[in-house]
């Protein structure tokens, strides 16, 4: 849905006038303001000043797999693309690399599509869809590895961690999070369609942990005599 000219101009004016602000700071408000004088196009000034500002921004640094809030440490090495069957738990979390790949290019009605078309959230209006985002000037995403395809009642459900990260429009701070996607798809059931058939976006939440086989959770437990010293 496209939004009214009036707005979206009053919009670009307001973004224009923030970075041309963190712009001032090292004296390149000048040197806009005589670009626009001398003719230059004002979206390709805004998007130099915007890019020079975010230049002065603290860097994205998402944290690494394994440390705290990064993705869980590969056990395995990563599958080649090509070889990845669509329907399997990788072709799931091919699914959440292109979702968050949309995200991150402001594809929003494209990646209200990956979503189960009659959820929530699927179903909702685009513009609404569209301003649940509206907070980062930037999206990105790190996917990590699909858990095991689980069945039930004619369907399978898979969950991928997923790390996002991006920067928070009203401050130009890094923001990130740890996430937990679960997609679902029909399984080669008589009756069923070739879209039932695809992975589709159920839900969104908190990342969780898998747990731990009961022998490995006791094998790892820790000891209160743990780096304690024998006595002789």
């Amino acid at each position: 849905m496209e939004s009214d000219g009036l707005m979206g101009w009053q919009k670009g004016t307001v973004l224009f006038l923030g970075v041309m602000a963190l712009a001032a700071c090292d004296g390149r408000e000048e040197s806009a303001i005589d670009n626009l004088a001398n003719g230059a196009n004002a979206a390709q000034v805004q998007n130099n000043v915007r890019a020079e500002a975010q230049a002065l921004m603290e860097p994205l640094a998402p944290p690494l797999p394994g440390s705290p809030g990064g993705l869980p440490v590969l056990s395995e090495p990563p599958i080649d693309e090509d070889a990845i069957d669509p329907d399997s738990a990788q072709g799931a979390a091919q699914v959440v690399q292109g979702y968050y790949g949309l995200l991150e290019e402001k594809r929003y009605n494209d990646a209200q599509d990956l979503w189960n078309e009659n959820g929530a959230i699927g179903s909702e209006e685009d513009v609404l869809f569209a301003a649940r985002f509206r907070g980062f000037s930037e999206i990105h995403a790190n996917v990590g590895a699909p858990g095991e395809a689980e069945g039930a009642a004619g369907s399978l459900y898979v969950t991928v961690p997923v790390q996002v990260y991006g920067r928070v429009a009203a401050t130009g701070k890094p923001w990130y999070t740890l996430r937990q996607v679960t997609l679902r798809r029909v399984n080669d059931v008589p009756g069923s369609s070739e879209a039932d058939r695809r992975w589709h976006i159920e839900s969104i939440g908190p990342y969780t942990a898998p747990e731990e086989p009961a022998g490995e959770a006791a094998a790892n437990a820790i000891s209160p005599t743990d780096g304690m010293v024998r006595k002789p």
